[in-house]
């Protein structure tokens, strides 16, 4: 079992910037590949950035490339989103997510840990 909770989500106006972390406790963080996902409202939950056990690889949704960096700190457990120029679009509530895969995965049902989610609001 794995327990994530995400935090530093919050309002931000275009063009801003937000770092959402993620902590995990629970069974040994490096085991496992981690991923950044997002939900808006009446839609369905997408995913947006992997990162591989020991952040040696990472890999974006198009959308994000080049705005958005995945990174993970295993000695602290934690998992992070530095998001960069956003956009009223990535508004979401946005989850961490634990995969046992070891290749990268943009399934949800691949995930077999989730947290909270954190809300992000971009306003115009």
């Amino acid at each position: 079992q794995v327990q994530l909770v995400e935090s530093g989500g919050g309002l931000v106006q275009a063009g801003g910037s937000l770092r959402l972390s993620c902590a995990a406790s629970g069974r040994t963080f490096s085991n496992y590949a981690m991923g950044w996902f997002r939900q808006a409202p009446g839609k369905e939950r997408i995913f947006v950035a992997h990162i591989s056990r020991l952040g040696s690889s990472t890999y974006y949704t198009d959308s994000v490339k080049g705005r958005f960096t995945i990174s993970r700190d295993n000695a602290k457990n934690t998992l992070y989103l530095q998001m960069n120029s956003l956009k009223p679009e990535d508004t979401a509530v946005y989850y961490c997510a634990a995969s046992r895969e070891v290749a990268v995965t943009t399934v949800p049902r691949e995930y077999a840990y989730w947290g909270q989610g954190t809300q992000v609001t971009v306003s115009s």
